[in-house]
């Protein structure tokens, strides 16, 4: 796996603090940026542009170029491991992604065992030409969804506010559940280590819709499955560098670090922050967690907010991010302003 001491990125997750933390912006990829949205175009559909490794790997690098963050994270998304298992995937403009639902035991009992990686090709080659052109001091990121939040979408057949389709199947029929969590933790295992052996740095598990789950149930569907996954690459990859984002987890922060086995979190802007410094970033890097609601504010509130993070986190291991995915309508201008209020 290419490291090197001269990424700050990974310098973090590897233990050391930074005096200017490394950055970068969950969705920094995306339609915020009028370039991105020129290769969007010329696409044709959001699947289209995941699988065209060339374009794929030009919309990775826009960020890049423009703002020198310190990590880029490949451009693709936690609902291609469905896909490459054979389930209809498809993303409707304004609507977001429709899949088959998983709604029952007899569906569950349909569902392939073993994705067809060929299928993912695309995302191994855009990985290698983004490795290839990226100044060695920035990290290259890969992804997959959590096996939780993957299987809310692949059973409810959509995203719904709450994911009760998926929590009402994990309550009614958990062995047909819990098909579902092991095909996707087996299937992430060997699609983090093929994005390791293109090129990747750092891997990141997406848990977006961790925070829904009550506490016994987080550690059975969110946990336990994100720990395997980490004991699966590190098997293979033992210093492998992964960060977990269970996403609104709270409280339940320190006891996911402690099972899963992480070198970071993710943490969302709702945090509190003395929790997190006593009880998370003690033991682990964190990642995050400026509000992207404030980055589209800007102004005075912008830096009062970029300086909260700060005051409350540099002192530690802190990669700056935000507390989730950058919004389409944020202004170029509000982003170039928080770069310099971190950067100094």
């Amino acid at each position: 796996m290419p490291q090197s001491s001269t990424k700050p990125f990974i310098d973090v997750l590897s233990g050391q603090r930074q005096s200017v933390p490394p950055m970068w912006m969950m969705r920094q990829a995306g339609r915020y940026l009028a370039e991105y949205r020129e290769v969007r175009a010329k696409a044709g559909g959001f699947l289209d542009l995941c699988f065209n490794p060339e374009l794929a790997a030009e919309v990775t690098l826009q960020p890049i170029r423009k703002f020198g963050f310190d990590a880029a994270i490949i451009f693709s998304d936690i609902l291609v491991i469905p896909y490459a298992l054979g389930r209809e995937v498809r993303f409707e403009v304004g609507e977001g992604p429709r899949l088959e639902p998983l709604d029952d035991p007899a569906k569950v009992a349909t569902l392939a065992r073993r994705a067809d990686f060929g299928k993912l090709e695309p995302v191994f080659a855009a990985l290698k030409i983004v490795r290839g052109a990226l100044d060695p001091k920035v990290a290259l990121i890969g992804f997959c969804g959590a096996p939780w939040t993957v299987a809310t979408y692949m059973v409810a057949g959509h995203g719904t506010p709450d994911q009760a389709p998926a929590r009402m199947m994990a309550y009614r029929h958990p062995e047909a559940f819990s098909e579902i969590i092991d095909v996707l933790v087996d299937n992430s295992i060997q699609y983090l280590l093929a994005q390791l052996a293109a090129g990747a740095d750092a891997l990141q598990i997406f848990d977006t819709w961790a925070g829904v789950l009550p506490p016994t149930e987080f550690a059975r569907w969110s946990v336990e499955p994100t720990r395997r996954i980490v004991e699966g690459v590190r098997a293979k990859v033992p210093d492998a560098k992964i960060i977990g984002f269970p996403r609104g987890a709270g409280a339940l922060l320190p006891a996911y670090v402690e099972a899963t086995g992480v070198n970071a979190v993710s943490i969302d802007w709702t945090a509190e922050p003395a929790f997190i410094r006593e009880r998370v970033q003690s033991k682990v890097a964190v990642q995050g967690n400026l509000d992207p609601l404030v980055l589209i504010t800007g102004g005075a509130a912008l830096d009062r907010a970029v300086d909260n993070v700060l005051a409350n986190f540099a002192a530690g291991r802190l990669i700056f991010n935000l507390g989730h995915g950058i919004q389409p309508e944020t202004p170029i201008a509000h982003v170039e302003q928080m770069i310099r209020r971190v950067r100094g």
